[in-house]
């Protein structure tokens, strides 16, 4: 088992990589080319920025920097520092990019207990805020050298789960912000169920889906096809 889920490892890098690619695609042309459709006519400038900044900076810049993120530990070579440097510092700007992802939605024109009622605004608050502590904690244990190597090989799999939780919990919020707005725009202004631009929210949703198993999988899959390899890489 170990075996073939070593060999598949190159094509579960790969397909994430394309899907990453075409959820970056289909939330460019959304943002972009559609997203006047969902603010009052005529919306302001800074209104129009903030609304296509939010899902550019939490679909892009959190879940698919997050995603690239967790595995930088399947392919990247180098030392075990390198990756570890490359792992903190692609968290970070993920972590950077959910924050301020956040705050865009502050500056509502219907103030900001309005942007904060639905689910998918709760599940958001609370999956950076996870995020966040998943981060200091990885910082704290991993790079922080106060700690022992029996603590570090302890806090690993919580690390581990918590990372792939946080990252699956992302993917979700994600899903329920698109049913939202979806929703919203097919009741409140007019967009039809087989429009382009409900084709698009629907794929990015599938694709957003796909993907989040994908780069689940190859987390967890052996990189090497010896027990002892993989023994190493949990002792980390």
């Amino acid at each position: 088992m170990a075996t073939a889920s070593a060999s598949l490892l190159p094509l579960l890098l790969l397909f994430a990589r394309l899907s990453g690619l075409t959820v970056a695609l289909l939330v460019l042309i959304w943002a972009l080319g559609f997203k006047t459709s969902s603010l009052a006519h005529p919306p302001s400038s800074e209104l129009l920025i903030y609304d296509m900044l939010h899902p550019l900076l939490m679909v892009i810049g959190f879940i698919l920097i997050s995603g690239e993120a967790i595995l930088v530990h399947r392919w990247l070579p180098g030392s075990r520092n390198l990756k570890k440097s490359v792992h903190f510092c692609l968290q970070g700007v993920a972590l950077a990019c959910g924050i301020f992802g956040i705050w865009t939605k502050f500056h509502g024109q219907d103030g900001i207990v309005a942007n904060f009622f639905s689910l998918h605004s709760w599940m958001g608050l609370i999956c950076v805020f996870l995020f966040g502590a998943q981060w200091l904690m990885g910082f704290l244990s991993f790079w922080h050298r106060g700690e022992r190597r029996t603590t570090r090989v302890q806090v690993l799999p919580w690390h581990i789960f918590l990372g792939l939780y946080t990252y699956g919990l992302a993917v979700v919020t994600a899903e329920t912000g698109l049913l939202e707005k979806l929703t919203f725009l097919q009741t409140k202004r007019n967009v039809l169920k087989h429009s382009t631009e409900s084709m698009i929210v629907n794929g990015l949703g599938i694709v957003l889906a796909l993907l989040s198993g994908i780069v689940i999988l190859a987390a967890v899959s052996p990189k090497h096809q010896n027990q002892h390899a993989t023994k190493t890489v949990y002792s980390r």
